[in-house]
């Protein structure tokens, strides 16, 4: 399936970075994520479709629907965030399904993903030079898995934070702050969480399965 064909098979496109996040500038890009379907038959070639398509709009980049899953299923905060994104472009029916079991992709291995991704961004960072918008996003990060830890959601909306964070990304907090904020949030995490111990696979198979059968 090349780029120009993803129209036809999308599913779900959806707006991330920070425009969902609340956090945008007037420089700020518009970030699409989406979801699109592969014709059954594809994959009955020696040659399998790809996994995941950039384009055809600027910084828009999609997920096979299994793949996608796959990562979900993973807790992969990228992912996770695009189920929660409060701004929807297009929904199919076979996307707003996707959307309806939502909560069947969480599990406690969120904990683990989102401290992780968050701490390895942390670790790119210069003390003496510090990139203050990865800085920015590194915290918001961290503050959406512990609302996931808590509530059972991913907060990706950041208003009651917006101004404390564009604060970092404008580096008028020290990086003693920054780091005394972080350490904050990673401890949070230590307390019981209401995530169950494992995703709902069976559910998310019989999502795939339907899917799957509907595109042959």
């Amino acid at each position: 399936m090349e780029t120009r064909c993803l129209p036809a098979h999308s599913v779900l496109s959806v707006v991330v970075g920070s425009r969902a996040y609340g956090l945008e500038t007037e420089e700020s890009d518009v970030d699409r994520r989406g979801v699109f379907v592969t014709p059954t038959r594809l994959f009955w070639r020696l040659a399998k479709p790809p996994t995941h398509v950039e384009g055809p709009l600027p910084e828009q980049f999609s997920w096979e629907v299994e793949r996608f899953c796959g990562l979900a299923l993973e807790a992969n905060p990228t992912v996770l965030e695009c189920l929660w994104s409060p701004i929807v472009e297009h929904a199919t029916p076979a996307g707003s399904e996707l959307l309806a079991i939502r909560r069947a992709f969480l599990s406690g291995r969120a904990h683990q993903t989102f401290t992780g991704y968050a701490d390895a961004q942390f670790r790119r960072l210069d003390p003496e030079r510090p990139k203050w918008k990865q800085a920015m996003h590194t915290i918001r990060l961290l503050i959406s898995g512990l609302h996931l830890a808590r509530h059972g959601e991913p907060l990706v909306r950041m208003d009651a934070h917006r101004d404390r964070l564009l604060a970092v990304r404008r580096g008028e907090l020290s990086w003693d702050k920054v780091t005394r904020w972080r350490s904050e949030l990673v401890a949070g995490f230590d307390g019981t969480g209401v995530l169950p111990a494992e995703p709902d696979r069976r559910r998310v198979e019989e999502y795939l399965m339907s899917t799957r059968e509907a595109a042959l």
